[in-house]
């Protein structure tokens, strides 16, 4: 018998060590100790007692709730309880229809592989998230980007686009925290007959008069063909739904590939989803200190740091341009040897040049805490 297991050992082990030698390497770490500056919990909710009471309240008043799904949506895994769920969030999200996914991973993936076809042409911003760059990938459509959030480029492009057209966008960016300028999309994309397709992960529980995203805010539902929103953000809890009409979602359970061969998410998920919703439905709190919290920090940390580049963002997403890998890196050890759970975002991630320290603005964030990041970053970016 020929080994080739050390051979093909020795060649995973050679690609960690350049990654390593250029500062790219990845790890995994626990910081559960510092502030949290770097988590996507921004309203709290996955830290939060009333939630976890309210689904446990939940859980008990389905005493014979199975632990797991048993299987995929199709054979054993769909209940009465999914249904309940899928229309509760149809209504919340003003849509016709609501199809839940085991993540906002699975749901991008599915949907934009499933939807484009051969012949068809899918359009999307640079700047999307690995998600949607794997579906596109996936599908047999032709792919082109457009620079992002460029209106006049992204015109050039469907003037030339030929069959069915579909154009993907984030609603938040989540590596600049900057915003699609959504009616504009709108208005291009009702111009040329194409649809539109947008990721509300960063802004699910977040905007909208109860949470319902960016979409809803700007009154557009009625015009984006799909929306995806995620539960593992701002609603602190698991899974996602893709939401539109009830074509739309008869059409993802019949072609999309990651609904189909995946085993459901167990019954505790969806109650868990369910209590996160009406959690933000009945309490703005939390989403009131988030807006407070954003405002103190321009006008109490970016302002007072003069000579610092951020990217354009007014969401809880503000990025500390601070160029290299190692530069990077020392900034955001600076923040952790402090009490202060800062992170590098490095390149390839983001292009060479613009990498940055991502900070994440919380609910729970005090402005002690903001006033201690100023203090430690002014430091910082001066040795």
């Amino acid at each position: 018998m020929i080994e080739t297991a050390p051979s093909i050992l020795q060649s995973l082990a050679h690609r960690l060590t350049t990654r390593q030698q250029d500062g790219s390497l990845r790890s995994l770490r626990v910081n559960d100790v510092l502030v949290d500056f770097s988590s996507n919990d921004y309203l709290g909710l996955a830290r939060s007692a009333a939630l976890q009471a309210a689904i446990q309240g939940a859980a008990a008043q389905y005493p014979t709730l199975r632990n797991g799904a048993t299987g995929s949506r199709l054979l054993a895994g769909q209940t009465e309880l999914t249904d309940e769920v899928e229309t509760e969030l149809a209504r919340f999200y003003q849509s016709e229809r609501a199809l839940i996914f085991n993540s906002g991973y699975d749901a991008n993936i599915g949907l934009l592989a499933c939807l484009p076809q051969k012949g068809d042409t899918l359009l999307t911003d640079e700047l999307i998230h690995a998600s949607m760059i794997d579906g596109a990938r996936l599908s047999y459509a032709t792919r082109h980007r457009f620079r992002h959030n460029d209106l006049a480029d992204l015109e050039a492009k469907l003037q030339q686009a030929t069959g069915q057209v579909f154009v993907a966008v984030e609603s938040v960016y989540s590596m600049d925290g900057d915003y699609a300028p959504l009616p504009d999309l709108c208005t291009l994309c009702d111009r040329y007959g194409a649809a539109l397709i947008v990721d509300e992960a960063h802004a699910s529980g977040v905007y909208g008069p109860n949470g319902e995203g960016r979409v809803v805010e700007l009154g557009l539902q009625d015009r984006v063909l799909a929306r995806v929103h995620t539960f593992g953000k701002g609603l602190g809890v698991h899974g996602a739904a893709v939401v539109g009409s009830t074509v739309l979602r008869d059409y993802l359970i019949n072609f999309a590939r990651s609904f189909i061969y995946t085993t459901a998410l167990p019954p505790h998920s969806l109650l868990a989803i369910r209590e996160a919703h009406q959690l933000v439905q009945r309490d703005a709190n939390a989403r009131l200190r988030l807006t407070d919290r954003l405002h103190y920090f321009q006008t109490q940390v970016v302002a007072k740091l003069p000579n610092t580049r951020w990217t354009d963002s007014q969401s809880p997403i503000q990025c500390l341009l601070v160029s290299g890998n190692d530069d990077a890196r020392r900034v955001a050890a600076a923040g952790q040897q402090t009490g202060l759970d800062l992170r590098a975002i490095l390149s390839p991630t983001v292009p060479i040049g613009q990498e940055r320290i991502r900070i994440c603005l919380h609910a729970f964030n005090t402005t002690d805490e903001l006033d201690r990041l100023r203090l430690v970053l002014q430091t910082a970016l001066h040795k």
